[in-house]
């Protein structure tokens, strides 16, 4: 069986299942470009999932437009799989990615460690953040972003919000 996690590469960079095939895809539009690359012939059975199984379920449909005979998906998603399946029979590695405020998600669907990075909104996991930024975009971060960094920091030890409505309101009351 051939097992493709259908996420997009930040998905999958946090979590997926064991000898889970990773398509590299930045947009489901560009998974139909990973099937193309693949031989029906060659991988006569197919099992995928996803984060909730909806991505999984027109993914599956496409394939077996495509020629392959034999298309399985996780009904319910790497969702349903934490919220069921204890932990200690997983096969689950890492984090779910999910799009709420909670960022990730593991066993019995609570809240993971992943963040957001300030700069492209792509998860990561605490200890590949540089400030609030990514390994990468603080790298290309331009000359000031430091200094951003800093003052983020300041209003964190004050206990106030750096941007936004709240930060505006703390200003108005200093």
């Amino acid at each position: 069986v051939t097992l493709i996690d259908t996420r997009n590469d930040y998905e999958v960079k946090l979590g997926t299942f064991s000898n889970a095939r990773d398509p590299r895809t930045q947009s489901f539009t560009e998974f139909k470009d990973y099937v193309a690359r693949l031989d029906p012939a060659q991988h006569p059975k197919v099992a995928m999932f996803c984060t909730g199984g909806i991505r999984c379920e027109k993914a599956s449909a496409y394939m077996l437009q495509q020629g392959f005979k034999e298309v399985f998906h996780l009904k319910g998603g790497i969702l349903k799989y934490l919220e069921t399946v204890p932990e200690a029979e997983s096969r689950f590695n890492g984090e779910c990615f999910v799009f709420d405020e909670r960022v990730s998600v593991v066993h019995g669907l609570a809240e993971g460690e992943a963040v957001l990075c300030r700069g492209c909104r792509n998860p990561m996991r605490p200890d590949e953040a540089v400030g609030s930024l990514c390994r990468e975009c603080a790298e290309a971060a331009p000359a000031g972003a430091s200094e951003r960094e800093r003052q983020m920091e300041l209003a964190r030890a004050r206990g106030e919000a750096h941007l936004g409505d709240d930060a505006a309101a703390a200003a108005a009351r200093n």
